[in-house]
């Protein structure tokens, strides 16, 4: 069922949704958010931040100039703190809008009380975790309240990013056990370092946030605050497994050049070898190549065989007594 406006929709509201103690979603016009007179359920209003008329419609469904400034912000890091009676919290979730970076995480900022929720983000910054809550709510089979639907949304959130986390354990397992040549090692194990760091950039912060909003007893039961729990410890394995991944692709890269620095020394050792061989050769054919009077062997048509056999001779007890040496 949806309730019919005579006004204009803002362009920020992407939609605003009223829940009944029994799942069902009804849409109502924003600027019924403010009102609180229904029995039981939740309003839910999801909005798009950056938009020119986004402050003008908060004010309009009662928020107050904190709320806004709150919700409107540009830059945000994972928190969670409590504003006008309510709780403020920001996420950070994984990106997976066409043409993105996983590892570019978009932000959610969500205000909520035991009778509203308010959420919002960016252009373009969609986030599969709030439109996969909103089809939950649309089949009548959403969270019943807004503490139930906080975290069902981190839940979800949670969920895409133990995927990224897993699949860089997948390359880095791929990688040691098929391994690659060199050119796309180094590319492979800078990328793996780049993406890790980046989620864990937020990830960290994110951990903290959901451990200061489990401080917050008024706001969840005592299975609710059970069920926080087990996220925030969700969080700290992704970022121990962040970390580890971190760890194992340094580890991968210092083995690498060890082995590149290995193989360089290898090379050298043995041009060092062939140089020790030819050197004293070098030394002969520079001395007989000399044009000068009095050079032995000028007026004998032999002497050439002679030297060139001698050269070989002194090449052949060369590299025997190298391998006698076990220089090679």
């Amino acid at each position: 069922m949806q309730t019919d406006t005579t006004n204009t929709l803002p362009r920020s509201l992407l939609w605003s949704i009223k829940v009944d103690d029994s799942g069902e979603a009804e849409t109502i016009s924003h600027q019924d958010f403010s009102d609180t007179d229904f029995a039981s359920g939740y309003k839910w209003v999801h909005m798009q931040s950056d938009m020119a008329d986004s402050w003008d419609t908060m004010t309009s469904m009662g928020l107050s100039d904190s709320i806004c400034d709150a919700m409107c912000a540009l830059e945000t890091r994972p928190r969670a703190l409590q504003v006008d009676n309510g709780t403020l919290i920001y996420l950070r979730g994984i990106n997976l809008n066409p043409d993105a970076d996983p590892e570019d995480m978009v932000s959610l900022r969500i205000w909520f009380n035991e009778s509203k929720v308010i959420s919002a983000r960016r252009k373009d910054r969609k986030l599969l975790s709030i439109q996969d809550t909103k089809a939950l709510v649309d089949e009548g089979k959403g969270p019943l309240t807004t503490a139930d639907f906080v975290l069902q949304l981190i839940d979800k959130v949670a969920h895409r990013i133990s995927e990224v986390v897993d699949a860089l354990d997948d390359e880095l397992t791929e990688f040691e056990a098929a391994g690659a040549t060199q050119e796309d090692a180094r590319l492979t194990l800078s990328l793996i370092r780049r993406k890790a760091a980046a989620v864990r950039r937020y990830l960290a912060p994110q951990r903290d946030a959901l451990d200061t909003l489990y401080r917050f007893t008024k706001i969840f039961d005592q299975n609710q605050a059970f069920e926080l729990r087990d996220l925030t410890d969700r969080m700290t394995r992704y970022v121990e497994d962040l970390d580890l991944a971190k760890e194992r692709a340094m580890v991968l890269q210092d083995e690498l050049r060890n082995r590149i620095a290995e193989q360089q020394g290898m090379r050298m050792y043995v041009l060092s070898l062939v140089t020790a061989i030819f050197l004293p050769l070098s030394f002969l054919t520079g001395v007989f190549g000399m044009n000068v009077a009095g050079l032995p062997g000028t007026e004998n048509p032999d002497a050439f065989s002679y030297l060139a056999t001698g050269m070989v001779g002194l090449a052949v007890a060369m590299f025997i007594a190298m391998l006698w040496k076990k220089w090679f």
